[in-house]
């Protein structure tokens, strides 16, 4: 996937005065507050890119990794993007956060200056360049922010940015669970392309793995430990390994899915096999739940939703 992606910038050099209308800024009510939706933590459009199954290749949305990080000043945040496309592309911007008139809010991307900028833990404004013509401005809420740029504002100074342009944020949702993205590439897919990404929960626990396999059943004392399993819920893959390290052929995968026509969230955690990527087995429960597991007799398997510090929830 998508090679397309590199022609595709070059015609938004050219022209990328798409309308934003569909994420136009709403006027921010009584109450609104910068600071009341954190930007930060790990988000993934997994479910979004799987639900459109065959579409083409040039409307389907790209599998994105969001990962945002809070700084030591609150008013900024670092942005990594990870773009999967062929080659792999990748950029990674600091954003700050003012208020503006309205009680709104504005979100101002900056480009780095270095090559290798200071980490979040000890970041330093002074690395980083802003993007003025790109800012994005909306409204911010106890529920969440909602922002976007001027398209065409933007796309005056896009020419200077480089490829990493076509990862620039320019509209941006953050509600609950979600954050939707909208990056400069995604004019050429239409008005309404956008990244549906949602935050990752992180699970840890453990798996046994009979050294017999599915024929093994669940005698014998011949057991393989995996101690460490760690998953994201979506779409995280771990495989299962014996116990001198070696891939034993079977992972274990975990995924928030929607089922019935968008009407049955789930929380999936799947044995699958590594010969050709088919679920031999899976197990349910519903999105909020903090232990999942498996038990096939040569296979088991129990996870638990744990915070950011490991501990569990």
């Amino acid at each position: 996937m998508k090679s397309i992606l590199v022609w595709t910038l070059f015609i938004l050099l050219s022209s990328a005065c798409t309308t934003m209308q569909h994420l136009a800024p709403r006027q921010a009510g009584a109450g609104a507050a910068v600071d009341a939706m954190p930007l930060a933590g790990d988000f993934d459009n997994h479910e979004q890119v799987v639900s459109v199954g065959g579409a083409s290749t040039s409307l389907a949305p790209p599998h994105v990794v969001f990962t945002l990080q809070s700084t030591l000043k609150a008013d900024w945040s670092i942005w990594h993007v990870r773009y999967d496309a062929t080659p792999q592309l990748e950029a990674t911007w600091a954003v700050r956060r003012s208020a503006s008139g309205n009680q709104g809010v504005s979100l101002t991307v900056y480009r780095p200056l270095v090559d290798a900028p200071a980490p979040a833990s000890t970041f330093d404004e002074k690395q980083w360049a802003p993007l003025d013509a790109c800012a994005m401005h909306g409204s911010a809420s106890a529920r969440g922010i909602r922002v976007a740029a001027d398209a065409a504002a933007c796309a005056a100074i896009v020419p200077g940015i480089g490829a990493s342009a076509s990862l620039l944020p320019i509209a941006v949702e953050r509600e609950g669970e979600w954050l939707h993205v909208r990056l400069y590439a995604d004019q050429a897919r239409g008005a309404d392309a956008r990244e549906d990404a949602r935050k990752i929960e992180t699970y840890a626990g453990w798996a046994a793995i009979n050294g017999g396999g599915p024929k093994g059943g669940g005698s014998g004392d011949d057991w393989h430990m995996n101690r460490t399993v760690r998953l994201g819920s979506e779409g995280s893959r771990v495989a299962l390994t014996w116990r001198d390290g070696k891939p034993s052929g079977y992972s274990l995968g975990l995924e928030r899915m929607t089922y019935r026509e968008g009407n049955v969230p789930v929380l999936k955690l799947s044995v699958i096999d590594d010969t050709n990527g088919a679920a031999i087995s899976y197990a349910w429960a519903n999105p909020q739940a903090t232990r999942i597991g498996i038990n096939l007799g040569w296979v088991q398997i129990g996870v638990e939703r744990v915070a950011e510090d490991g501990e569990p929830r």
